[in-house]
C-alpha cells in the first residue's frame, strides 16, 4: 500500500541520515516543512529536525501522538500538572536564551497566546537527538499530514533528499537558458542567463555558485526565489561549532567545500539569501 510504502522510504532516509551517508532530507507536507539534518551540520554534534510553519494544534498533536511520556527528559518527575512536560524537547524560537547547554526547555504560552504563533516564523520547532526518531513516527503515523480536499487531497507527503533512498525516484531540476545582447555605453554585450526551477536544496546552490565561479571567471550573479516558511530553517541555534562533528560525514554524497560549509552555525538568522553576486571571486549578498 501507500502507506507502507511511505514508511518504507521514512524509515530507509531516516536510517542513512544516522549512518550519515545522507546530510539532510526535507519532509514537505501540504501545512508544513520538516528538515532533517545530519548530526555534524548546522554546528550540531546530534541529529536535528526543524519544523515550519506550525500551529498550536500541530503542536498539541505532536505533544499527544509522540507518547509525550516517552519525550520527558531522564530525572523528570513525570508529574502530568506540569505544562513544560511532553514539550521540553519543542525549543521554540524566541526562548533560546533560556536554553541551558544540558538540558532542552520550552514553554509555550497556552490557548490565545499559543495561537499568536501560528504560522510565524517564531512558531519553528526543533526537535534534536533521539526525538528526531519519535517525530519520525509522528510524520508516518500522522494521518492528518494528508489533505482530505482540494487540489493536494489523498497526496503523501514529499521527500526530497540529496541520496537516493528507498522507494525514490530521480528528479531532474527543469533549466533553460537564455542569451541577449544589452547595450553597455558605447558598445553592446552578451549577456548569459541560467534558469533552474524547482526543489534547488542547498548544496545545489553552492555546487552551481563553485562552478559559476570557475566558468564565468569569478563574476555572476543569482537570484533566488526561497520557499518563504523555510527560510527559518537558517535560524542560529545555540551550539558550540566543532570540527570533530563532522567525522564520519565525508561519504554523505556532499563536495567536501559544501559539506564544509553546511556543518557551519547558519548566520542568516530568519532570512535568506535572495541575491547572491561575485565580482573578482568575492561574495556579496543580500537577504
Amino acid at each position: 500500500s501507500n502507506s507502507e510504502l511511505q514508511s518504507l522510504s521514512f524509515t530507509s532516509l531516516y536510517n542513512l541520515l544516522r549512518a550519515k551517508l545522507c546530510p539532510y532530507f526535507y519532509v514537505c507536507t501540504y501545512q508544513f516543512t520538516v528538515l532533517f539534518r545530519a548530526a555534524g551540520l548546522a554546528g550540531s554534534d546530534m541529529i536535528t529536525a526543524l519544523i515550519s510553519p506550525t500551529t498550536k494544534g500541530l503542536r498539541e498533536a505532536m505533544k499527544n501522538e509522540g507518547k509525550e511520556k516517552e519525550l520527558e527528559m531522564s530525572g523528570g518527575d513525570g508529574s502530568d500538572d506540569d505544562e513544560d512536560d511532553g514539550l521540553l524537547w519543542l525549543v521554540e524560537m524566541g526562548v533560546e536564551d533560556k536554553i541551558k547547554p544540558d538540558t532542552i526547555s520550552t514553554k509555550f504560552c497556552k490557548e490565545k497566546n499559543g495561537m499568536k504563533l501560528d504560522h510565524r516564523p517564531e512558531s519553528v520547532v526543533l526537535v534534536k537527538g533521539t526525538n528526531t526518531f519519535t517525530l519520525l513516527n509522528f510524520l508516518i503515523n500522522c494521518k492528518s499530514l494528508v489533505a482530505s480536499a482540494g487540489p493536494q487531497a489523498g497526496i503523501p507527503p514529499t521527500l526530497l533528499s540529496p541520496v537516493a533512498f528507498r522507494g525514490a525516484t530521480m528528479q531532474t531540476l527543469k533549466a533553460r537558458s537564455i542569451n541577449v545582447r544589452t547595450q553597455a555605453r558605447s558598445h553592446y554585450k552578451n549577456l548569459f542567463s541560467l534558469e533552474i526551477v524547482g526543489p534547488v536544496m542547498p548544496h545545489c546552490l553552492h555546487s552551481l555558485s563553485m562552478l559559476l565561479k570557475s566558468a564565468q571567471n569569478g563574476t555572476f550573479s543569482a537570484v533566488c526565489y526561497t520557499h518563504e516558511p523555510t527560510a527559518v530553517f537558517n535560524s542560529c541555534w545555540p551550539y558550540d561549532h566543532d570540527d570533530s562533528y563532522t567525522e564520519g560525514l565525508s561519504n554523505c554524497g556532499l563536495h567536501p567545500n559544501t559539506l564544509s560549509q553546511l556543518a557551519l552555525n547558519s548566520t542568516l538568522g530568519k532570512s535568506a539569501i535572495r541575491l547572491l553576486e561575485m565580482s573578482d571571486y568575492l561574495y556579496t549578498w543580500k537577504l
